[in-house]
């Protein structure tokens, strides 16, 4: 079971199956750009195309401004994820697109490290943020999506429990070319 737990300053920790997440902070930055640059040709098939300063600390502090701001208004929640033996890096796990009135629901997002990939800890990560979503932000319904042949992806969402819901064509714009994905969703059956 998840835990979150506070300060006087909002969010500061979920804690999860041997990891915990937390929202970036600037002190991540070098840990954050070697994970990804020794990652870049492990990631590059299944996210955006980079940016050619992707990796730069002013880059990495737009984006700690970036989910601050949108932490603040609750439109998304981006997170890393460490390891709970050590404080290692493992990846990211970012709740965004979050929707209020009628829908209460967001679209969840991941990557990990390729040296930390195929351990569970992206899936106890998952689960551990799909649980903050519905217990502590009163989420209904949270949605992902996967390419077809990301089947790491894949079983990460149906290990935490999501259902297989449809196909989406041309749904994101990956590593420039439009691509196709599954889509899963877990809805709060307590709420």
């Amino acid at each position: 079971m998840a835990m979150m737990r506070k300060d006087s300053e909002g969010l500061r920790r979920i804690d999860g199956e041997g990891v915990y997440l937390r929202a970036p902070e600037l002190r991540d930055y070098h840990d954050w750009a070697e994970l990804r640059e020794a990652s870049r040709a492990y990631l590059a098939p299944w996210e955006p195309t980079w940016a050619s300063d992707e990796l730069s600390r002013g880059s990495f502090k737009y984006k700690l401004r970036r989910y601050v701001e949108d932490a603040r208004d609750d439109r998304a929640y981006a997170l890393f994820v460490f390891r709970d033996e050590d404080d290692e890096l493992l990846g990211g796990v970012t709740l965004s697109n979050i929707r209020r009135g009628v829908a209460q629901m967001a679209s969840l997002g991941y990557w990990a490290g390729e040296r930390h990939a195929g351990k569970g800890y992206t899936t106890a990560a998952v689960r551990a943020v799909v649980m903050y979503a519905f217990d502590d932000l009163d989420l209904h319904r949270v949605e992902a999506a996967c390419q077809p042949n990301n089947f790491a992806s894949r079983r990460v969402l149906e290990k935490a429990g999501f259902t297989h819901e449809g196909v989406a064509r041309a749904y994101l714009k990956i590593n420039g070319d439009w691509r196709d994905h599954l889509l899963f969703g877990i809805t709060n059956n307590a709420g």
